[in-house]
């Protein structure tokens, strides 16, 4: 059976969170618009950095539970990722929507209202009803698949 649009893209989700190199939580995202995908982004490390995987995970040496002082970590989060690469190529992501392996924390959801991007779907949770919040405030569409 064909899928549909939002499902084809939610499974190209799935493939690029593989290339996550985080130990706790694997997150994909992918930017899309007119239903073709312009960038794409997992959590990991700056280019060139050391990943979790190497050197181990600092959140969890230090105890920082899930959803709690995202500074403190090595990795940059895959919507952060996906916007940055578009970014850095020049793409514009105004009106896209963008598909996440889990709802955004609240830093992703701010990147996401200041890129333009109307409409993201979602697969799994995350713990940040302030994310939440704030995309139905700004009147980006959520949807979960």
């Amino acid at each position: 059976m064909r899928p549909t649009w939002d499902e084809y893209f939610m499974e190209m989700v799935d493939i690029v969170k593989k290339r996550s190199t985080c130990l706790r939580r694997q997150v994909g995202a992918i930017i899309v618009k007119d239903k073709r995908m312009l960038a794409s982004g997992y959590n990991g490390a700056p280019t060139g950095m050391k990943h979790c995987i190497e050197i181990g995970c600092m959140r969890e040496k230090l105890g920082v539970p899930s959803g709690q002082r995202h500074e403190l970590c090595r990795a940059l989060h895959a919507e952060q990722n996906a916007i940055i690469q578009a970014a850095v190529s020049g793409v514009s992501i105004k009106g896209a929507t963008m598909y996440i392996t889990h709802s955004p924390c609240v830093l992703c959801a701010k990147m996401i209202i200041n890129a333009g991007i109307k409409r993201i779907v979602i697969k799994g949770d995350y713990p940040d009803q302030l994310a939440m919040d704030m995309l139905a405030e700004a009147g980006v569409q959520v949807e979960r698949l």
